[in-house]
């Protein structure tokens, strides 16, 4: 057989592989990398996710995978493969903040751009992108699914009333809402079986499953879906010892996630479907094993489990360290389904996403020199900030002015802020990059100082004494009458004079500054504590 007819026939495949090709996006709420025995090194109290780990023999298992720190900013830029700046989704959405606007180009959206009505786009569980009323009812459907079932808010309960969570919550059903009593991470599976019934066996489909699991309130899953057989479910005892309560609700997710496999197993669609498994954010502060966690750009905040499994995996069960941005999954999704001229679907919407279909593939080992994580309030924290990682450093850059220098080579725990020590070339290299990065993908608001060694401490010479500093600037070797002037990282001239030794600057707002020695050409970066 000749080498044209060779190639007619593997595209033919390919056509008919393609068109029957699902895609499944499984969320876990509030699920950080701590918990997950699917990284056996990560730590010692997992809870073993028997279900989940069916995905990696035919999976990737990514190592260093970034969220947002709060779930509506991971939702939103999963759907939009844009950052949260540009979403405008910085925090969680309660209706106080804003929602993600009916205008963005989502997921299902671009799916049936690329093919009108020809695939189904079913969103199940938590939503969480729109205040809770009926004017969010239809949002799901107005963004581009064609059925949703699941909730809006961010914990499950009954709006106005004492929260009763899992087993009695508002579920909405395309725009109408019902009470459901079932467990909901049992309703979300069932939900999403009886849709899958319904569609033509030779549909593709696109299914979010977004579980609110295991989100607080922290309850005791129904007996059928756990192994721990000691847990009361009184409530005197959930506060006092969450943590069980936390995995017997990961582990009842599991368990579903093992029927809905099974499902997919029997109408013979677990072999053409690919699945992308990732927590929202890190774990909630009340349970995590790694502090600062939820909320904030820490690494416990922000670093989470993701895997991706399926046909569409060359050489599988393998892991990967690249660095992966929770809204990569928006271009990965599409272009599974064979849209890989999305952009041109989408042409004045700037996208940040990366598809991970190369490292998928077995084709390449990266897709991004860097990963991106922000969070951001309508009313200000101390936690706000931005992040930016490479290979070994992370950058942040906290609302307030304060920065923070980390090798998580060497220092994944991130205890040691480099900018507060003599920093090594490779420290001043890493430093500028990724500052000029995050500024260059901000736009406004990113101040960098072109760090040089001079410019930190240098024991043989000129440097400063006490840095981060309290209330007195000391520098060594300067002399009395020496003038200095202190300015702000935009460059604004806060403070002069001869007595830089001596004067008391106790009454400076926390935060980062930049003093200059006129005299000696010395220019350092200091931290207000």
């Amino acid at each position: 057989m000749n080498k044209t007819i060779l190639i007619a026939i593997w595209m033919l495949i390919s056509l008919q592989t393609n068109a029957q090709r699902n895609v499944v996006v499984i969320i876990a709420d509030d699920l950080g990398k701590d918990f997950c025995d699917i990284y056996p090194d990560h730590a010692n109290n997992t809870v073993h996710l028997t279900n989940v780990r069916r995905l990696l023999e035919k999976g990737v298992v990514f190592n260093n995978a970034w969220a947002n720190p709060l779930c509506s900013p991971t939702r939103a830029g999963i759907l939009t493969g844009r950052y949260s700046f540009r979403t405008g989704v910085g925090d969680v959405v309660d209706g106080s903040n804003p929602d993600l606007n009916t205008n963005e180009n989502i997921i299902p959206k671009v799916l049936n751009l690329y093919n009108p009505n020809g695939i189904a786009k079913a969103c199940f569980g938590k939503w969480h992108l729109t205040a809770f009323g009926p004017a969010g009812y239809n949002y799901p459907n107005l963004m581009g699914f064609d059925h949703f079932e699941g909730s809006l808010t961010g914990a499950l309960g009954q709006p106005g009333q004492q929260v009763t969570g899992y087993y009695n919550w508002t579920k909405i059903t395309n725009g109408v809402n019902s009470t459901c009593t079932n467990y909901a991470s049992t309703e979300n599976v069932s939900n999403a079986i009886t849709y899958l019934n319904n569609q033509p066996t030779t549909k593709p489909f696109f299914v979010w499953l977004a579980f609110n699991a295991p989100h607080t309130p922290y309850q005791l899953p129904p007996a059928s879906l756990i192994s721990n057989t000691t847990l009361s479910g009184l409530q005197s005892d959930i506060t006092a010892n969450p943590t069980p309560y936390f995995q017997a609700m990961v582990e009842a997710m599991d368990t579903e996630l093992g029927r809905f496999f099974d499902y997919l197993v029997s109408i013979g669609k677990w072999d053409t479907t690919d699945f992308i498994f990732i927590g929202d954010n890190g774990d909630d502060s009340y349970v995590a094993q790694s502090s600062p966690a939820k909320g904030s750009v820490y690494q416990g905040g922000i670093t989470v489990p993701f895997i991706v499994s399926g046909p569409d995996i060359i050489n599988p069960n393998r892991t990967s360290d690249a660095l992966v941005n929770t809204a990569d999954i928006f271009a990965t999704v599409l272009e599974m389904f064979g849209d890989t001229d999305w952009q041109s679907q989408i042409p004045t919407a700037t996208v940040d996403s990366h598809s991970l279909m190369p490292i998928l593939t077995n084709e390449a080992t990266t897709v991004r020199p860097w990963a991106f994580s922000e969070v951001f309030r309508v009313t200000p924290l101390a936690s706000d900030g931005k992040a930016i990682r490479n290979a070994n450093y992370k950058l942040i850059k906290f609302s307030n002015g304060t920065e923070k220098l980390f090798n998580l080579t060497a220092d994944a725990s991130e205890t040691t802020n480099l900018l507060n020590t003599t920093l090594s070339d490779t420290d001043v290299t890493n430093y500028n990059y990724l500052c000029t990065e995050m500024s260059n993908l901000v736009g406004t608001g990113i101040i960098c100082t072109a760090l040089d060694n001079d410019t930190f401490l240098d024991a043989t010479e000129i440097f400063v004494l006490e840095n981060p500093f309290k209330s007195k600037i000391q520098i060594n070797n300067s002399t009395k009458g020496d003038l200095f002037e202190l300015y702000t990282v935009k460059g604004e001239k806060i403070a002069e004079g001869t007595d830089v030794a001596t004067r008391d600057f106790s009454t400076l707002a926390k935060g980062t500054y930049i003093v200059k020695l006129v005299k000696q050409k010395k220019v350092f970066k200091i931290i207000k504590e």
